[in-house]
């Protein structure tokens, strides 16, 4: 198992705040005594006992749940970790103590009732602190199981919102085909070609949850090149893409239902048809989609909340920005607008 040493840096600095608690305590129920040799016991006994426990199991096979030996070797580990931390640690505190002059005047070695404590110590606190770390490795593995779980569910969410859209403007589009290729056999034609190119991209589009900004207004100029064939004069369009803002990621397919909407609700019941804006800015941190038209706006009964693709991208930024990215639809008398705000990553 590869040993990850930020960790283990970590988990040292946890077992010395560990060793200092416990020589803390040992000095409040006994504060006729120094603090030093309490210290230098814990030190050298919590350093050795943990070195034993948590980089030893590393060289046992490790259950993915904890990271740690599973059945009576973890066990065995956990026992061979606190009896060499207690009798290597005691005797160099013992060696340390008296090098450094340490201990009281006319005190030599530890009493009796001492090693009782000492023995006593070291066994709860090698059993709590191994106890901790094994706990930490479980709690750890389940937070990454839960966030791969959430992430998995995310995903599939996704694709399931991707799927219905698909098929709804598929099928917008098919019926606008059928309607045209009654009266104009030949543009039906060039709008079949069209569609085959937009259906092509798609597909690749398809693959990913999310692409470049550029895709999307890639897509979204194949799209409106097949509804400016079946309504002719009647639609005009422009797509305002800045530069710096080519290769920000966004979600699959984000602007094409904001455009069928302000085609289906705004332009087609206007006998004079009318324009469509596609304008990406960005302000401070957040990239800015708009989409206007001069369409009906609100002569033609538009509702923003219920709309289908509405909904959808809103399902969808929910998904995946959370309350970070909104969605503003308004409409009035002389057309319609629809914000689109989220992070740019």
């Amino acid at each position: 198992m590869t040993i990850h040493w930020p960790s283990k840096l970590r988990h040292l600095l946890q077992v010395v705040l560990f060793c200092l608690l416990v020589a803390g305590l040992q000095t409040a129920f006994a504060p006729q005594r120094p603090f030093g040799p309490p210290l230098v016991y814990s030190l050298l006994i919590g350093l050795l006992t943990w070195a034993v426990i948590d980089l030893g199991r590393h060289l046992f096979p490790s259950a993915a749940e904890t990271g740690w030996p599973a059945g009576a070797t973890g066990v065995l580990l956990v026992i061979a970790g606190i009896v060499t931390g207690y009798v290597v640690g005691n005797a160099a505190g013992l060696f340390l103590c008296r090098v450094l002059g340490i201990f009281p005047a006319g005190v030599d070695l530890r009493d009796e009732a001492d090693l009782r404590h000492g023995i006593l110590i070291t066994l709860v606190s090698g059993m709590v602190g191994s106890y901790w770390f094994y706990a930490r490795s479980k709690s750890a593995y389940l937070l990454r199981k839960m966030h791969e779980a959430t992430r998995h569910a995310t995903e599939a969410r996704l694709k399931l919102l991707e799927t219905q859209l698909e098929p709804h403007m598929l099928f917008n589009t098919l019926a606008n085909l059928r309607a045209l290729i009654a009266v104009d056999p030949a543009r039906a034609q060039q709008m079949l070609d069209h569609m085959i190119d937009y259906l092509r991209a798609t597909l690749d589009g398809s693959r990913t949850t999310t692409h470049a900004l550029q895709a999307e207004f890639d897509r979204l100029r194949d799209y409106l090149e097949l509804m400016a064939i079946r309504m002719g004069p009647r639609l005009a369009y422009a797509l305002e893409l800045p530069g710096e803002l080519q290769q920000v990621a966004v979600p699959a397919l984000l602007l094409q239902p904001l455009v069928e909407n302000s085609i289906q609700h705004g332009l087609e019941p206007k006998v004079r048809g009318g324009r469509i804006d596609v304008r990406a800015s960005r302000q401070g941190k957040r990239l800015l989609l708009e989409v206007t038209d001069t369409g009906v706006g609100q002569a033609g009964g538009v509702s923003p909340g219920p709309g289908f693709g509405l909904q959808q991208i809103r399902d969808r930024l929910q998904t995946l920005y959370g309350d970070t990215a909104s969605l503003e639809f308004s409409c009035d008398g002389e057309g319609a607008l629809a914000r689109i705000a989220l992070p740019i990553a």
